[in-house]
């Protein structure tokens, strides 16, 4: 039975015989006439309602009993099992997302236990009602009106590639809070072994010394590295500490950001758009650093698997990824460096391709600032800058070197002479003897 048989049959159709085929070949074949055939197909027409029709439909389907929901929303509850207790914008009633947490997950992580929006507002001290207002729960869309109603200072700050960064800094109240979080639940979370960067007992010079006396050094730089973590990646955060959906959802609310309706955005590039309008991590938030790092743990894994597999070392300090080799890494970098590219796209974060570096061990190697060729050392130039305002603010005065108005400039110098003390102690040591020699 050929194709067209087969189709007519499914249709219902008839097709009418063209005959058997001839059993032997003529020796001047003659082409025949072919005939069509004319078949009529069902005509579908586009099915309409009228409004009056259609909103029956649409009341009558609303007035499903509890009986008839699909398994999915098990928890929907007719009346509000706590304050603040999300609506079932589908089916009508409220959701019950309190019923889902691990405790001994959280009991492991040393985490405070707490499944809903009252017993979350108890831990910070605060009103529910409180609670609500901190994460814009009675302003439409979850989003303030102004600048004012909202609990960020905006600032935006131009990049050296003519771009912009939008500093959110929170007010004293939601800082507080955040603090909070960061302090007795995210400070709980070990990040990934290669990430330096906001982590307890690592810094500059940890992240800086698996590089030391290698042939090669490769530089990654994330590009947007807070805006580009959004809300559901948060969510998923807390929920995989053990927290129940309606805590988890509730601490990623204060620890995003949505930014107010009349914020003024410094052009109408969409890229601006894309990363400033949806629910971010915000850049200037206490919590932000420790979540980024929780953020970026799959990336971190994928990457140091597939440092280790091309015998290189990988470490990631914030938004900047290293890796280092021999010359057999050197060699397979056309292979790598597209793999990186990958994985890093596949993670959900984007890489900034201009700052992408290659540096091998005839060039002058820093890591985060700190040189590696032969062991962890400061950069001559910064070296000799800050020996020479040392130098002035013993001669002339400390207030005639603080050009950038550090409200503590004492311990701002002390930290940058300390600093140095990390990298080469015997530099250190004689900065450190001038610092002692400054009139304060």
């Amino acid at each position: 039975m050929g194709l067209i048989d087969f189709l007519f049959r499914m249709l219902g159709l008839k097709r009418e015989s063209r005959g058997e085929l001839p059993t032997s070949v003529p020796t001047k074949p003659r082409p025949a006439a072919k005939t069509q055939t004319k078949t009529s197909y069902p005509r579908l027409h586009p099915l309409r309602f009228k409004r009056e029709r259609w909103s029956k439909v649409k009341k009558s389907s609303q007035k499903l009993s509890a009986s008839t929901r699909p398994f999915s929303v098990p928890d929907a509850k007719t009346e509000r099992p706590y304050p603040l207790a999300n609506q079932d914008v589908r089916y009508g009633g409220y959701l019950d997302l309190s019923q889902d947490s691990d405790p001994v997950q959280l009991r492991e992580l040393e985490l405070p236990q707490f499944t809903n929006p009252p017993e979350l507002a108890e831990w910070l001290g605060i009103p529910v009602g409180q609670l609500g207002w901190l994460t814009y729960q009675f302003d439409e869309g979850h989003r303030p009106l102004t600048q004012r109603a909202g609990h960020y200072h905006l600032r935006w700050q131009p990049k050296r590639n003519y771009s912009v960064r939008l500093i959110e800094s929170p007010k004293p109240l939601l800082k507080q809070v955040q603090r909070k979080i960061l302090r007795e639940i995210l400070d709980h979370v070990p990040a990934h072994s290669a990430a330096h960067g906001f982590v307890s007992g690592e810094s500059i010079l940890t992240n800086a010394k698996p590089h030391c006396r290698q042939r090669v050094i490769v530089k990654f730089d994330l590009e947007n590295f807070y805006p580009r973590i959004r809300f559901r990646k948060v969510t998923a955060i807390f929920r995989a500490m053990g927290y129940s959906r309606e805590a988890a959802i509730w601490l990623a609310r204060l620890c995003t950001s949505n930014i107010p309706v009349d914020t003024k955005l410094p052009s109408m590039d969409p890229e601006v758009i894309f990363l400033y309008t949806p629910q971010h991590l915000p850049q200037g938030a206490p919590t932000s650093p420790a979540l980024a790092n929780l953020a970026a743990y799959g990336l971190d894994v994928r990457l140091e698997g597939l440092a280790r597999s091309f015998g290189a070392n990988y470490t990631r300090y914030a938004d900047d990824l290293t890796f280092s080799g021999d010359d057999k890494f050197l060699r397979s970098l056309k292979i790598f460096i597209p793999l990186v590219e990958q994985i890093i796209r596949e993670t959900g974060f984007s890489v900034n391709k201009e700052k992408r570096k290659v540096i091998r061990d005839n060039q002058r190697q820093a890591v985060t600032g700190v040189v590696v060729n032969q062991h962890p050392n400061m950069n001559r130039k910064d070296y000799d800058r800050l020996k020479a305002i040392l130098n002035n603010c013993v001669r002339h005065g400390a207030e005639s070197q603080n050009r950038d108005q550090h409200p503590d400039y004492q311990a701002h110098l002390r930290g940058r002479v300390a600093h140095l003390l990390q990298l080469n102690p015997k530099k250190g040591t004689k900065l450190q003897r001038l610092f002692e020699r400054i009139q304060w």
